[in-house]
């Protein structure tokens, strides 16, 4: 677990680009236990959410089957191709708060018949429905990945909910699968999450802890899970540090879901009204990004505890299906789109969070950033045609070793980083045995410019030789755009050494970094 040293660090009070603080070198250890596997990190924990907001779908998946962009029926094949290069486990869809406005219907049948709605949660925009259920699901299978369903609880019925599960799975004669046959597809799909409701609490229905227990018992009822129908139900769980929300939800109606989901956005500020900006930041606002975000790792820690005492053998998954960082929209744009951009800042900050979930592996089985294309935290902004791999992008990307792993403790003491008081731990960090059996080690140097050496003492482990990539950047806010060169990827690493059987990482500032032992 993480130990904060008492050491004595230079306070930071450089902006983006002035150098008048003096950087140090932190000493940083840690002990790795190869003998001692711990649980399987699911590949699910690198899940992608896609809403019906800004441009999300229209534009970030979907063009259109005439569009000059190049496309497979309609979906933009660069990005297609970037998903499948992150090997994307599963993507969340259609919400977010537009779930519990959304009536499947609108989304099934011949494009121009469909209704055009008003998207009353994200900037009145026109939701024409070109992009429904056939559509999401041919993307999903495009990019290789299973699909998680949200379904409206807030302003609909169990009855609206079973007949949208019928006419996706089932194989038999029945009218609405034959309605989805003569819409296209014969084989019924097979849908791995189905999320009953979204943020009920908040744009979800405004409901009690209580009312919603309800709701979910009623609604599953009438889920009617069997062969055809096998999804995990995933219900509505707590808003950052809503301890009472799972005690409710797991005294009331744990035998009424298979997951309970957390939503936990990292503001700089934690004001809602003045989040911070995506650029141009200064170091405290770095400082204070992170400090924010390990709270991630204590909000886990107390859900689970009461998940714990519920469900002592683990049996319902703590997914965290929307995280990420959540700043000021870019000036110019519509402020109901959320449109941000995505720095080094948010790759560190996107490793860290891979990391705690590394460590609660036993309970959070499924996360989702918020969201994959256009919105908030990205992987990937587009421009017309133009399209940009985000340093986000590159983190899920060297995280990809991760995926079915299974974790290994890694014992770390880390000195803090201080920048305008406000403490930092320097190192987040995590281990583990890839399926192909070599040991992956998965570093965030958090210091925005302080570099580490990191000690590992590898406890025994035979290593002859150690590989790795890193991502960092002479800015803090260092980013890419749609069409221009990209000023953010990763590099070879060459900064590990193996010395009398330990590893020593020099770790740059503000980077990722992760090695493969040999």
């Amino acid at each position: 677990m993480l130990k904060a040293l008492a050491v004595t660090v230079i306070s930071l009070t450089l902006g983006l680009s002035t150098h008048a603080a003096i950087a140090e070198t932190l000493q940083a250890k840690a002990i790795l236990h190869a003998d001692k596997p711990g649980p399987q990190i699911s590949r699910n924990l690198y899940g992608q959410f896609s809403e019906h907001l800004g441009g999300g779908i229209y534009d970030g998946i979907w063009v259109g089957e005439d569009s000059p962009i190049p496309n497979v029926r309609g979906i933009r094949s660069d990005v297609v191709a970037a998903l499948k290069a992150l090997k994307t486990p599963l993507v969340r869809w259609p919400g977010g708060c537009f779930a519990d406005e959304y009536h499947w219907r609108d989304g099934i049948g011949p494009r121009a018949q469909r209704p055009v709605r008003k998207n009353n949660w994200w900037g009145d925009a026109p939701e024409t429905n070109a992009f429904g259920t056939h559509e999401f699901m041919d993307f999903v299978e495009q990019i290789g990945a299973e699909a998680y369903v949200s379904v409206n609880v807030g302003s609909s019925t169990p009855r609206e909910m079973r007949e949208w599960i019928e006419y996706m799975t089932s194989p038999g004669q029945d009218t609405l699968a034959q309605e989805r046959r003569r819409n296209g597809r014969d084989k019924p799909w097979k849908v791995a999450l189905w999320g009953i409701g979204n943020e009920n609490w908040g744009c979800g229905g405004n409901m009690t802890a209580e009312y919603y227990a309800n709701e979910v018992r009623r609604f599953s009822a009438f889920f009617h899970k069997n062969q055809d129908n096998t999804g995990l139900r995933v219900a509505t769980g707590p808003n950052g540090d809503d301890t009472r929300w799972t005690q409710v939800l797991m005294e009331n109606a744990a035998d009424a879901f298979d997951a309970l989901s957390l939503h936990y956005y990292t503001l700089p500020t934690g004001d809602w009204k003045v989040k911070g900006p995506a650029t141009g930041f200064s170091a405290k606002e770095w400082a204070d990004t992170f400090a924010r975000t390990l709270k991630m790792d204590d909000y886990i820690g107390r859900h689970s505890a009461i998940m714990d005492k519920h469900d002592p053998d683990k049996r319902v998954g703590l997914y965290v299906d929307e995280w990420g960082t959540w700043y000021d929209v870019e000036k110019g744009t519509n402020p109901g789109y959320l449109y941000q951009q995505n720095t080094l800042r948010d790759a560190v900050l996107a490793a860290v969070n891979f990391n705690i979930f590394h460590r609660h592996a036993d309970r959070v089985r499924m996360t989702s950033i918020a969201q994959t294309i256009n919105v908030l935290q990205s992987v990937i902004l587009t421009d017309g045609a133009k399209i940009a791999l985000t340093p986000t992008y590159h983190a899920f990307r060297m995280y990809v070793p991760f995926q079915d792993a299974t974790s290994l403790p890694l014992d770390l003491t880390t000195p803090n980083a201080v920048v305008d008081g406000i403490p930092v731990p320097a190192v987040s960090a995590s281990a583990a045995r890839g399926a192909d059996g070599k040991i992956h080690i998965g570093i965030a140097n958090m210091a925005p410019r302080d570099s580490v050496d990191l000690d590992i003492d590898l406890a025994g482990l035979q290593v002859k030789a150690v590989s790795g990539e890193v991502l960092t950047a002479d800015r803090m806010d260092a980013h890419n755009v749609p069409g221009q060169p990209a000023a953010l990827a990763p590099a070879p690493y060459s900064g590990a050494r193996l010395v009398d059987g330990r590893l020593r990482l020099a770790l740059p500032a503000k980077s990722v970094v992760v090695v493969r032992l040999d």
